[in-house]
């Protein structure tokens, strides 16, 4: 299955409901003080929807690459209109000096970075095309190089990776950090995932497959990192590694996670996960035995809860979707 334009006006639709919704909004914010305004849309004017920032930061990705997919559907407009108002230079700005501020060197870290410096990278290769989407990525350049300056540090200094299956996870971090590096042309940073990746992961074998998933999961720890180290290594080292890592096969990560309740938050994380194993799988192709079988029935079980279901998934759901359908990253 590939993004039809039936599925892109789909998550368009969701999308921009999403990013322009202001209630409910989880806010990760750091008081130094008596606080001020906290309005959503005063303390992040760019992202202040679809629940939280991260998650704004993706829901907006995933309206860039509607666009540049299909840049016919009847919602580009819409699309436009609303990237012209979030992605304008004033509203990154107040954004950038947010993540400036004292205490907030760990704010979305690495999560939201790397969703930000995706964003970049989608926004980029729209550029050569579309003049608005040169406004946007012009507006989006400092703080993506700010943010590509702090992950490259934070990377060379993080003596362990955060084997996590949610938003801490380093391997889904760097992925997205290194789609952004090579669209940027951003060596410095591209070295900086190698490095710390084959620090990290060169040696790991025999991956515990029991122990997925956790309940509120939405990455696979094990095949977000076979993912990551594909991507830094020459297949002659790929292959002999993977070999070792998942000696088995993929054993009970074949099997789509039951989803216990589809209103709470975090066991909705779980539907996330099918889509996001299935992208993995697509990227890892045939150095996976049958995962491309096994790639369908997760992005079956997931697809259908990525727009129309409670807001706990679908403020953000389309997103990976899009990820699980689409070519890049």
């Amino acid at each position: 299955m590939t993004l039809t334009p039936e599925l892109g006006a789909a998550f368009a639709r969701a999308a921009l409901a999403n990013v322009t919704r202001e209630y409910p909004r989880k806010l990760d914010h750091l008081l130094n003080g008596p606080h001020g305004d906290l309005t959503p849309r005063t303390v992040h004017p760019a992202f202040y929807g679809s629940y939280d920032w991260h998650s704004a930061v993706h829901m907006h990705w995933l309206l860039v690459r509607v666009l540049r997919t299909h840049p016919g559907l009847a919602e580009a407009p819409a699309i436009v209109r609303v990237l012209d108002e979030h992605l304008a230079p004033q509203a990154i700005t107040t954004e950038h000096a947010y993540f400036e501020a004292p205490g907030r060197r760990t704010f979305e870290r690495p999560y939201g970075w790397a969703w930000l410096l995706e964003l970049q990278a989608e926004a980029l290769r729209l550029a050569s095309d579309r003049e608005d989407a040169r406004r946007w990525a012009a507006a989006l350049e400092p703080l993506a190089s700010y943010l590509a300056d702090r992950m490259r540090a934070f990377l060379a200094e993080a003596t362990y990776p955060i084997r996590s299956g949610m938003h801490p996870s380093t391997a889904f971090a760097c992925i997205l950090a290194l789609d952004y590096a090579r669209v940027a042309e951003d060596g410095a940073l591209a070295a900086g995932v190698g490095s710390a990746a084959r620090r990290w992961h060169l040696a790991d074998r025999n991956a515990p497959l029991g122990y997925e998933p956790s309940l509120a999961d939405f990455l696979s720890p094990t095949l977000t990192e076979a993912q990551l180290m594909r991507e830094v290594l020459p297949e002659s080292e790929f292959r002999p590694w993977l070999g070792a890592f998942l000696p088995a096969g993929l054993g009970p990560l074949s099997a789509p996670p039951a989803v216990p309740d589809r209103t709470d938050a975090q066991f909705a994380h779980l539907d996330g996960l099918s889509l996001s194993r299935a992208w993995a799988l697509h990227r890892l192709g045939d150095a996976i035995p049958g995962g491309a079988e096994v790639a369908r029935a997760h992005l079956a079980a997931g697809l259908p809860q990525s727009t129309g279901g409670d807001y706990v998934g679908e403020h953000w759901l389309a997103s990976f979707a899009a990820l699980a359908l689409g070519e890049v990253p």
